[in-house]
């Protein structure tokens, strides 16, 4: 049980804050990445683009 104990301790304490900065990174690269808005902008705008799938 000491091994359960040492790991659950790990995870509680730097697991928690190493995902954490995991988190952050990938939230700042896809935010501050160069190109980033306009992908963002092109993604949004899927649902209102015009097309002729039904014959309209």
């Amino acid at each position: 049980m000491e091994t359960y104990t040492a790991m659950r301790h790990f995870a509680d304490s730097w697991g928690l804050l190493a995902m954490t900065c995991f988190f952050l990174l990938v939230v700042g690269y896809a935010l501050f990445r160069p190109r980033a808005r306009q992908i963002a902008q092109d993604a949004a705008a899927i649902p209102f683009r015009e097309d002729n799938v039904h014959g309209r």
